[in-house]
């Protein structure tokens, strides 16, 4: 896993944002007043723990300060609660966890600021391009047990290694990097998550789309 990044550092200061955004986009401060956008406590079988919003991430320290980011865009959250009903009936007991939803431009600069340049950057979107989280369409999640017990997924959430990699699944378990039990805990949150209309990403075992990508980025406004 990827150290944290050391506690003197700081994430450089967020920018300015425009007085009136354009319609192409929407203030983090606003989301609730924009009806294309549901908080994550509303979501019918599904619970959050937004891991930026505290220090227990890559970088060790709170990076969603003063920012309400507990939202999803409405196709997504409708999405995720497909998701969670699925496994509720395919395997009581169990339920989603959400790690991280919206994250705002303005984080994701400040954030791609530090790691460009270093192994990390390949786990974040450029700002240029833009986070699919960043539009309220991307989600961080993992499986939890009816005790509220997180399921071993063989690697921590952000940890950045190959043991984080679902598209190596078949070869870590093979060479023993992973159990069977925690590739079958892997499959469950992958086929709940299609249940919803989610993609998968290759190289993070948590990360999920709803929808396209460039789709995405043509179409809905971007949080900032």
């Amino acid at each position: 896993m990827m150290p944290p990044m050391r506690s003197d550092t700081h994430l450089p200061n967020l920018p300015k944002l425009p007085t009136l955004p354009d319609a192409t986009s929407v203030r983090c401060e606003d989301i609730a007043q924009h009806a294309d956008f549901r908080r994550l406590a509303s979501l019918r079988g599904v619970a959050h723990d937004l891991r930026y919003a505290g220090s227990h991430n890559f970088a060790g320290r709170v990076l969603y300060r003063g920012l309400d980011c507990a939202w999803l865009r409405r196709e997504a959250a409708a999405g995720l609660e497909a998701a969670a009903a699925w496994l509720a009936q395919a395997r009581p007991g169990f339920s989603l966890l959400v790690l991280d939803a919206l994250r705002p431009q303005r984080v994701q600069e400040a954030i791609w600021a530090e790691v460009a340049g270093t192994p990390a950057q390949a786990y974040f979107a450029e700002p240029v391009r833009g986070s699919i989280h960043s539009f309220g369409m991307a989600v961080d999640v993992t499986l939890i047990s009816a005790d509220g017990q997180e399921s071993d997924m063989g690697s921590g959430y952000d940890e950045m290694s190959l043991r984080s990699h679902p598209m190596l699944d078949a070869e870590h378990l093979a060479l023993g990097v992973l159990s069977t039990a925690q590739v079958t805990e892997r499959g469950w949150l992958h086929a709940a998550m299609a249940r919803g209309g989610f993609r998968a990403i290759p190289t993070e075992w948590w990360h999920f789309d709803h929808g396209d990508r460039d789709a995405v980025r043509r179409s809905w406004p971007r949080v900032l």
